[in-house]
């Protein structure tokens, strides 16, 4: 792990910023049940606050459909079978050992990777991070065949029919951070996935969620081995600077803490249908409220925030509301 974290530090010096002087905010962003649903669908947690009105069972089969996808994208283009057991906490922590070979005729079948993991396997295995980053750039209907393109199509749309939106509402948060005009000209927002899985399978579920459009490859950070603090710590050295502003969205207790120790607003995800801190519910205007309490505003800020966010309040209790008084007539229909 020393050697992972020693090498990590060197490859994001490299690719460290070096002066930011436009407004740049930072958006780090836990993946499972923050972005995405996956485990919650799979042990029934998603559908257990809502007392019946969401079929579990059927959560469950959407959550597995998911899972057998996502192993099929891993195995049959991502090379998972292979280097399942490297794993690396990004795609460019072994830009180093990549000599820039051209790998449009590679044989990736037969070019002997595996152990020991040696300086020549290392460089295969960034042959293959490097092949995987090109395919996450081109986008999964450039390499899925239309039978698969189908069943995925399909299932993204049943799985957000079943979470009322929790997909597309998660996305459209995500493209608002990039369309900001608020915070002046020139001003910069960066989306960061850091997630406790494994890097591969966590950009096969950015392809399959349909995230490859507001995360790129390079800001996927997988904290299997090195934990999240250690992520958010290489995080802020990448990007990190007066102008800079950063913060963490996630459902978890390791991603709080990681957060709290780097004096970040921590914005902590709920499952649960009456919440504004989930999707759909979260929107930019609260996501810069936490932002504006850690880092201070103008006073012509802080006005506009608590206008904001009273109307967010009103309509969020206008919202809960209504749906206490559809619960019975909702309970008789499916009864």
């Amino acid at each position: 792990m020393g050697e992972i974290m020693d090498r990590t530090k060197v490859m994001l010096r490299d690719l460290k910023i070096s002066e930011v002087t436009k407004p740049t905010t930072v958006y780090v962003w836990d993946m499972d049940e923050t972005l995405i649903l996956l485990k919650s669908l799979l042990d029934g947690t998603y559908a257990a606050p809502f007392s019946g009105l969401k079929d579990k069972k059927r959560g469950i089969e959407i959550g597995k459909q998911w899972e057998n996808l996502i192993l099929k994208v891993c195995d049959e283009y991502f090379f998972y079978e292979e280097i399942e057991d490297y794993n690396e906490p990004l795609l460019d922590a072994l830009s180093e050992y990549d000599d820039g070979r051209d790998l449009s005729k590679y044989n990736f079948n037969n070019d002997g990777f595996g152990f020991p993991y040696d300086d020549l396997n290392k460089r295969k295995l960034a042959y293959r991070h490097r092949s995987i980053k090109e395919k996450y750039s081109q986008g999964l209907h450039k390499i899925l065949d239309q039978q698969t393109i189908k069943l995925w199509t399909d299932l993204y749309n049943l799985t957000d029919s079943y979470s009322d939106g929790w997909l597309s509402s998660a996305h459209d948060l995500l493209k608002q951070t990039f369309g900001r005009t608020d915070k002046g000209p020139g001003s910069i927002s960066i989306n960061v996935l850091v997630t406790s899985g494994s890097l591969i399978p966590s950009l096969a579920k950015c392809l399959l969620y349909r995230l490859d459009d507001v995360i790129s490859a390079d800001h996927v950070y997988s904290s299997w081995e090195v934990g999240k603090l250690r992520c958010f710590s290489w995080i802020k050295e990448r990007y990190g600077g007066p102008n800079v502003k950063f913060c963490a969205i996630g459902d978890g207790k390791e991603e709080c803490e990681a957060a709290q120790a780097m004096r970040w607003p921590f914005i902590k995800m709920d499952l649960r249908p009456t919440s504004p801190y989930r999707f759909p519910g979260l929107t930019m205007k609260v996501v810069q409220s936490f932002i504006d309490v850690a880092y201070g505003s103008s006073d012509a800020e802080v006005e506009e925030i608590k206008e904001a966010c009273s109307t967010e309040a009103k309509l969020v209790h206008l919202t809960l509301n209504q749906l206490d008084a559809s619960l019975p007539n909702m309970r008789t229909l499916i009864s």
